[in-house]
């Protein structure tokens, strides 16, 4: 059965480079970024994400991310998949462990979860996990 923790995370680095400029403010990016996770989930990651900008100013964007880090008590890497959005100063995304992507003591975590974060202030993470390949 999967459990529910929360945490949150800051951003240390944000790389982002336009790869194609449609106009009027659309474009296709892509954005290096890396996170430092506290509570639930201790632990460094780097996220590429690859986001499409509206004429609006809000984007959305698909991303993985690798986390290096402790959970429940276990270390190990785990990668995560993103989806998500970006409308008016929100990041919000929802987010699936890739399934057999964990090494060490997170070889066998299974989860998901989904974050907010305001511009420029820390994300805040709920996601539930298992140690279980059959945790529904």
């Amino acid at each position: 059965m999967l459990t529910g923790h929360k945490c949150q995370f800051s951003v240390a680095g944000w790389s982002e480079n336009s790869y194609q400029d449609i106009g009027n403010g659309e474009k296709l990016t892509k954005a290096q970024v890396i996170k430092i996770y506290s509570g639930a989930i201790e632990g460094e990651s780097s996220t590429e994400y690859l986001m499409s900008y509206t004429i609006r100013g809000s984007a959305e964007f698909v991303g993985l991310e690798r986390l290096s880090g402790t959970i429940g008590g276990k270390s190990g890497t785990i990668v995560i998949r993103h989806a998500g959005i970006f409308a008016d100063g929100i990041a919000r995304s929802s987010w699936q462990v890739v399934p057999g992507s964990g090494t060490a003591g997170l070889a066998h975590l299974y989860g998901e979860g989904d974050y907010s974060a305001k511009l420029g202030e820390p994300a805040l993470v709920t996601f539930s996990y298992s140690f279980s390949p059959n945790s529904n």
